[in-house]
């Protein structure tokens, strides 16, 4: 009997063939279609709480995420469960990197309001002088794979001097790219002139950049956001936007997403949004759904998959299901 997998996110057409071979897949994004699933792969929508576990049934073995964050999925209750929670971390680096550093330069060049002037907008030139990255401090906020990455980029590329925070990095990291480490956020916040957000999104950093922080800012710097909505006090920077303390910000995530209409940010022109692609590129997807079926085959197979977010719930439900029910 094959293994049932239920697929709410999408997979690159070759990594879902390779997946359709050994396991029915059944792309839905309707939770009636969950039970008996013994494995769901989700994007950052659903909420894969204990409830959406127990929906799926005591088949429901592995949760995947296509992509780095896991906020969606409350890992407790998938440990307490035996559910293997699996994601694809080293995926998404590269279009995610990319993305933030085109949303730091079509923002310092005002890229997007020089076309919607082009378009008829009435925007007066006055408002389309653009900021130079050369020799600019760029203050990363986050220093795992997409931080670091981001920096390597704007240091040896647009040679803008490079500050970083991240409390559980070995300063190293940075001495190698040429990255100053700063002691704390505030002294990272006083000198940048640019911000670009690449922490996880956990209890800790939630709100991690509020009314205080964007005080904290350099009057006339911009933030950028591509790591979680929820990292910023919207209502906070749409203040700061509006009396001028920032002269920009650029947003591929909002808290909530989609942002709602009536939402701010969305009318301002010193503002660029993108609506969560970050990782949305050809090479990206495609490493991120092979990310996805190569474990998930492994786990089908009872082997240990490489980048299993709650370790001490292996082998879970897939060595009782495996002895009991001899279904893999």
């Amino acid at each position: 009997m094959k293994p049932r997998v239920w697929l709410e996110s999408r997979l690159d057409p070759d990594a879902l063939a390779r997946l359709e071979t050994v396991a029915d897949v059944i792309q839905s994004a309707d939770l009636a279609d969950l039970p008996g699933a013994d494995a769901a792969v989700i994007s950052s929508r659903p909420t894969a709480d204990g409830a959406f576990m127990d929906r799926a049934g005591p088949r429901l073995k592995a949760i995947a995420r296509p992509g780095i964050g896991v906020d969606n999925v409350n890992i407790p209750a998938a440990t307490q469960r035996g559910i293997l929670v699996v994601n694809t971390p080293d995926a998404p680096t590269e279009s995610t990197a990319e993305h933030a550093v085109a949303l730091l330069l079509a923002l310092s060049k005002r890229v997007v309001a020089g076309d919607m002037s082009l378009r008829g907008a009435g925007i007066p030139r006055s408002q389309l002088l653009g900021t130079e990255a050369r020799g600019r401090v760029l203050g990363v906020v986050g220093f795992g794979r997409v931080g670091r990455r981001v920096a390597e980029i704007c240091a040896r590329g647009l040679k803008m001097r490079v500050i970083a925070h991240d409390p559980y990095v070995d300063p190293a990291l940075a001495t190698a790219l040429g990255v100053e480490m700063a002691e704390d956020l505030d002294e990272l916040l006083a000198q940048a002139d640019f911000v670009t957000l690449h922490p996880a999104l956990t209890p800790e950093t939630r709100g991690l950049i509020g009314e205080r922080e964007l005080r904290r800012m350099k009057p006339g710097a911009y933030l950028i956001n591509t790591s979680r909505g929820p990292v910023v006090d919207e209502a906070a920077l749409v203040r700061g936007l509006e009396e001028g303390h920032l002269a920009g910000a650029a947003l591929d995530v909002f808290d909530p997403e989609p942002p709602t209409p009536d939402n701010p940010l969305l009318r301002m022109a010193n503002v660029v949004v993108t609506p969560h692609i970050g990782s949305y590129t050809d090479l990206g997807v495609r490493a991120m759904s092979e990310g996805v079926v190569d474990q998930l085959l492994q786990i089908f197979r009872g082997e240990r998959p490489p980048f299993l977010v709650n370790p001490e719930a292996w082998p879970g439900r897939v060595a009782g299901r495996m002895v009991g029910q001899g279904e893999l």
